[in-house]
C-alpha cells in the first residue's frame, strides 16, 4: 500500500499549480462581482491540454484516470478560484464520459476533440424543476420526427448554458406509463443548443457568480438521429457510468477549497496580534483548525480510495459517495472556520474567505444531497432496506 504520488502525478499537480497561481485573488474577486466567466483561466487550461486529462488519447486526450483528474481538480480548487475555477472546467472533465463509453467511433471522433480543444462548449441538461433528484420523474420529451427527434421541456441548474453551444441532454422517448421502471424509456443526446428553440435564463445565486447556472426552456428543438448516444431508452443507465467519477471529482474540489480556506485561516492566525500575542497561539483558535486539517486529510484519502477503485475496475459506488459526503462536509467546515478565525474581517470580501464559504455550499448540495448519499450507503454498505 502506497500513499505517495507518482512522479507523473506530482508533475500534473505542479503544472496545474503553475497555471492557477497566474490567476490571483483579485482576478477571482473581480469576476465574483461582475459575474463574467473566467475566460482567461479557461483558455489557459485548454492551452495546457487539461480538459482532456481523462479523455482517450485517440481523441487528443491524455488517457489518464479519474485519480489524475481528481488531483487536478483538487489543485484547481485549492486556489483563489475555488469552486468558480473548478466549475468552469468541471463539465468537460466528467460530462463527456457517456460519449467515451457508449458513443460510436464516429461520434467520439467528431465530438471529443472539439471539447478537449475548447472549440465546443457543453452544458449538462438532466435536472428538472419538478423532478430534482428523482430522475425518473423528468418530463422533457424527445419525439420521433423524420430521421431524428424533437425535444421539448425544461431543465434547471444547468451550468455554463449562457455560453454553451452544445448540450448533453436526457429526455423521455417512451412514456413513463409504458415502462417497467420510471428510469426506463429515457434517452441521452448530445446536440446543438439552438437558441432559436431554447431560451436560457440565468438564476441569480449566493455564490460562484462567475459560472452561470440556468433554467432552460426548450421548444421543439430539432435533433438529428445520429445525435442519440447508444440505444434509445437506456440513457439513465448511461448516466450512471458518469455518476461515480463526478462524485470523486466533486470530493477533490471540496478538499481543495477547504485546504485553501484553511491555509488562509492559519496565515491570519499567525499574523493577527491581540493582547500582545498572535491569536494562533490560543488553543481556541488552534484546535478547530487542527480538527479541520484532520478531516480534510481523511476526506482526501477516501477520495483517492474511490478513484483507485474506479480506475482499477473495482466497485466504487460506496466509496465515491462516501468521498463526496466527507469532503463536502470537511470543505464547508474549513471554510466556515476560516471566516470565524478572521473574526469581523472574515465577513469582508477583501479577505476572500467569505467567498470560499459561499462556494463551499455547492458540494454539500450538488450533484446529490447528503441525505441521499447516507440512504445509499445505508442500503449498499450496511444492507438496510431501501428508504425511498
Amino acid at each position: 500500500m502506497k500513499f505517495d504520488l507518482t512522479d507523473d502525478q506530482n508533475a500534473i499537480v505542479s503544472a496545474v499549480r503553475a497555471i492557477v497561481d497566474d490567476f490571483g485573488d483579485d482576478y477571482w474577486l473581480d469576476l465574483d462581482e461582475t459575474g463574467e466567466f473566467p475566460e482567461a483561466f479557461y483558455q489557459a487550461m485548454v492551452d495546457g491540454g487539461w480538459l482532456g486529462i481523462a479523455m482517450p488519447e485517440e481523441a487528443g486526450g491524455a488517457g489518464l484516470g479519474v485519480t489524475e483528474a481528481a488531483l487536478m481538480m483538487m489543485t484547481v480548487a485549492n486556489s483563489g478560484g475555488g469552486m468558480a475555477a473548478a466549475s468552469s472546467i468541471h463539465m468537460n472533465i466528467f460530462g463527456p464520459h457517456p460519449i467515451v463509453v457508449f458513443g460510436t467511433p464516429e461520434q467520439r471522433a467528431e465530438w471529443l476533440p472539439a471539447l478537449i480543444q475548447g472549440r465546443n462548449k457543453c452544458c449538462f441538461g438532466v435536472t428538472e424543476p419538478d423532478a430534482g433528484l428523482e430522475t425518473g420523474a423528468i418530463t422533457t420529451t424527445a419525439e420521433h420526427s423524420g430521421n431524428g427527434y424533437v425535444i421539448t421541456g425544461r431543465k434547471i441548474w444547468t451550468s455554463t448554458a449562457q455560453r454553451a453551444d452544445k448540450i448533453l441532454i436526457l429526455a423521455r422517448t417512451t412514456p413513463k406509463d409504458q415502462c417497467a421502471r420510471s428510469t426506463d424509456g429515457l434517452s441521452l443526446f448530445y446536440t446543438d443548443l439552438d437558441r432559436a428553440h431554447a431560451e436560457v435564463r440565468e438564476i441569480p445565486k449566493m455564490g460562484r457568480k462567475a459560472v452561470d447556472s440556468n433554467m432552460i426552456f426548450i421548444d421543439s428543438l430539432p435533433v438529428p438521429g445520429d445525435h442519440l448516444i447508444g440505444e434509445e431508452g437506456k440513457g439513465f443507465q448511461y448516466l450512471l457510468h458518469g455518476l461515480n467519477p463526478e462524485r470523486i471529482l466533486v470530493a477533490g474540489e471540496a478538499v481543495g477549497l477547504g485546504r485553501n480556506a484553511l491555509t488562509r485561516a492559519a496565515q491570519y492566525a499567525n499574523e493577527r496580534i491581540v493582547f500582545g500575542r498572535p491569536i494562533g497561539q490560543n488553543q481556541a483558535i488552534q484546535h478547530p483548525l487542527a480538527h479541520c486539517w484532520a478531516e480534510l486529510e481523511a476526506a482526501e484519502l477516501m477520495c483517492m480510495r474511490a478513484a483507485w477503485a474506479y480506475d482499477t475496475g473495482a466497485p466504487s459506488g460506496i466509496h465515491a459517495n462516501a468521498a463526496k459526503y466527507l469532503a463536502a462536509e470537511a470543505g464547508y467546515k474549513a471554510a466556515e472556520q476560516a471566516v470565524l478565525t478572521h473574526g469581523g474581517m472574515g465577513y469582508a470580501r477583501e479577505f476572500h474567505v467569505e467567498r470560499l464559504m459561499r462556494e463551499a455550499m455547492i458540494p454539500r448540495i450538488a450533484p446529490v444531497s447528503a441525505q441521499m448519499i447516507l440512504c445509499y450507503i445505508a442500503e449498499k454498505a450496511l444492507g438496510l432496506p431501501k428508504s425511498y
